[in-house]
């Protein structure tokens, strides 16, 4: 089993948030995963172009750091994204990740994968910036078991119990792999997605064609 964890802090060793995640993944360790940590931060990924060649060739033609980061997400069981509150959003690094992922939420390619979520803010913000990783993990066909969010006005007690609940959080999110945990709700989400958005695909079969043939293998579109 493996476990990648997602770091967007510019502040690399500095950060908070990844106190946060090295907790989380020293719970995956500890529950028996195989983990790896990556620093978008400190690699290059240029921004979505709006090419549309993912989805006409499932490839990304753009020449940097995002296809490793891709191919990691994709060979592992469960992710950790994390990022600190900037402005009550996920850092530019991080949404630039986001960005580049068109493909991965149109072929719902982290179906049958679990995540968590993790953050840090100075303010009390810290729900939102939750939501939206866990609705990126959501959106790609992936489901999310929880997150764990600091506010540093809580002072210096709120971040060891943070710490310590994110180690908690990397175990059971092990456990929920391990267990094929089923989250009726958020599968709920999936289906009504997919109903929706074959029309999107079918509209677009004569482009998208990586796309299409994609659905049709899945059994979720029919000619």
């Amino acid at each position: 089993m493996k476990i990648v964890g997602i770091s967007s802090s510019p502040r690399g060793q500095n950060s908070n948030t990844l106190k946060l995640l090295e907790a989380a993944l020293d719970g995956a360790v500890k529950t028996g995963a195989k983990i790896e940590s990556i620093d978008i931060a400190k690699m290059k990924i240029k921004y979505c172009t709006a090419c549309n060649s993912c989805h006409e060739t499932g490839v990304c033609i753009i020449k940097d750091d995002y296809n490793v980061v891709l191919e990691k997400l994709l060979a592992a069981d469960g992710i950790i994204l994390s990022s600190p509150n900037y402005i009550t959003n996920i850092t530019a690094q991080l949404k630039t990740m986001f960005d580049r992922s068109p493909r991965v939420i149109h072929e719902q390619l982290f179906d049958g994968k679990y995540g968590i979520s993790l953050t840090t803010a100075g303010s009390g913000e810290v729900d939102f910036v939750l939501g939206i990783m866990d609705n990126f993990m959501i959106h790609c066909g992936g489901n999310t078991i929880g997150g764990v969010g600091y506010s540093m006005s809580q002072g210096p007690s709120a971040m060891e119990a943070a710490i310590e609940k994110s180690r908690e959080m990397g175990k059971d999110l092990v456990k929920a792999i391990k267990e094929n945990k089923e989250y009726p709700e958020q599968e709920a989400m999936h289906e009504a997605w997919r109903a929706r958005f074959k029309y999107v695909i079918f509209a677009n079969k004569e482009h998208w064609v990586h796309n299409c043939d994609y659905w049709m293998e899945k059994g979720w579109m029919k000619e």
